[in-house]
């Protein structure tokens, strides 16, 4: 008896996995109900560009299956007709892909099935709780930064600064845990990023974490970028003639502000020209930059209290999508002039001021030269302060 039940578990087991092809994948989306029976879900991949259409299929009842193959993995997005907010992501490989779609907020749905979405929904968890975290002690704090603000009380001002630099140092913390932990998960290319521009860990430190990733990660189209990235560092350490380029973009404390022009969230052409004031911040940002949106409220702040005396900031961003870039200046209430040509880290004004890493700003005073750079909390204050003052 006791080997027909174990022969009925094998054959159970057998029925419900498919026999996939090697390089073939099938995804699974479920619904919680059939509301959204027949509506069109659209597989994309994102580029510089934006958002480009790789396969179509309708929901059946509360479900919908898309097929086909693919080689390394990828992150990929979901469209649900008539879902404008957001997207689902996940990432496409070999497998049986499961998603539970959460149709009334798609960044909830749940990814699993296989080993890298089962990893994307463990670092989504530990993503999640950080921002909630956060957003915790941004709202504690908010009240006493105004108030020190409104009065220039340094000492609250640095404390504050110190308390968030000691909550990033503990993210940080456990992003490189994760990554540690999981060298053979692609999300990590993922959270390298956060890791690096979370400002905490050196870049030594992050190509170290690079180095110990899986073989299988570092030969993807991301992880070869990585490489060449550090590739460039290494170029610029020695003053080769790649470094020599690179460095030619650079601006530094003293130097006049390269003029630029590029288009507005509206689509006008918007100059650094026609945007300076008695003292002009220029803020490289992304909405995808955690730290640079953490510190927005402190700009924000800044900006209220000291736009009337003469003070003007231009964001440049460094986003690769419209939507999200105009999404994240109505959230945080940016009313200064913005600007991107949506080219990521190809951004051509990023690269004519060598910016690296973001957040980075420049400070200008009324001619336009640069006086400061990358400046934050108390510090940006006071010499905002100073050079109105002047």
């Amino acid at each position: 008896m006791k080997k027909v039940v174990l022969f009925l578990a094998a054959a159970a087991m057998i029925v419900s996995c498919k026999q996939l092809a090697e390089n073939e994948y099938e995804v699974t989306g479920t619904f919680a109900d059939n509301s959204l029976d027949g509506k069109t879900i659209i597989l994309e991949k994102q580029s510089q560009m934006g958002y480009t259409p790789v396969d179509t299929v309708k929901v059946d009842g509360d479900k919908f299956v898309i097929k086909g193959t693919t080689t390394d993995p990828e992150m990929v997005f979901l469209n649900v007709e008539g879902k404008t907010d957001s997207k689902v992501n996940f990432i496409l490989e070999p497998g049986e892909i499961n998603l539970k779609v959460d149709k009334d907020t798609l960044f909830k749905s749940v990814t699993g099935g296989t080993f890298n979405n089962d990893k994307l929904e463990e670092f989504k968890g530990l993503s999640y709780k950080m921002f909630k975290e956060n957003e915790k002690i941004e709202k504690a704090a908010l009240p006493q930064r105004n108030e020190a603000l409104k009065i220039n009380d340094t000492v609250t001002l640095n404390k504050l600064r110190k308390d968030k630099e000691a909550s990033f140092k503990t993210w940080n913390g456990q992003l490189v845990d994760f990554i540690k932990k999981n060298p053979k998960a692609f999300v990590n290319i993922m959270v390298l990023g956060q890791v690096a521009q979370m400002r905490v860990s050196t870049m030594d430190d992050v190509r170290a974490l690079f180095e110990g990733l899986d073989p299988s990660i570092k030969k993807t189209k991301e992880g070869k970028q990585i490489a060449d990235y550090f590739a460039k560092m290494d170029a610029e350490k020695k003053g080769t003639p790649e470094a020599a380029t690179s460095a030619e973009g650079g601006v530094k404390v003293g130097d006049a502000a390269p003029e630029f022009t590029a288009p507005s969230p509206e689509g006008k052409a918007v100059s650094l020209k026609q945007s300076l004031g008695k003292v002009t911040i220029i803020d490289f940002w992304a909405s995808w930059c955690k730290p640079c949106r953490a510190e927005n409220p402190n700009v924000v702040a800044l900006y209220n209290e000291l736009h009337a005396k003469g003070l003007n900031i231009i964001g440049v961003s460094l986003d690769k999508t419209a939507d999200k870039w105009k999404e994240a200046i109505a959230a945080d209430k940016l009313t200064w002039a913005h600007v991107s040509n949506l080219k990521f880290w190809d951004e051509p004004i990023a690269k004519q001021y060598g910016v690296s890493s973001i957040p980075a700003t420049f400070i200008l005073d009324a001619s336009g030269k640069v006086v400061a750079k990358d400046l934050r909390g108390a510090e940006l204050k006071a010499k905002v302060t100073e050079l109105l003052g002047k």
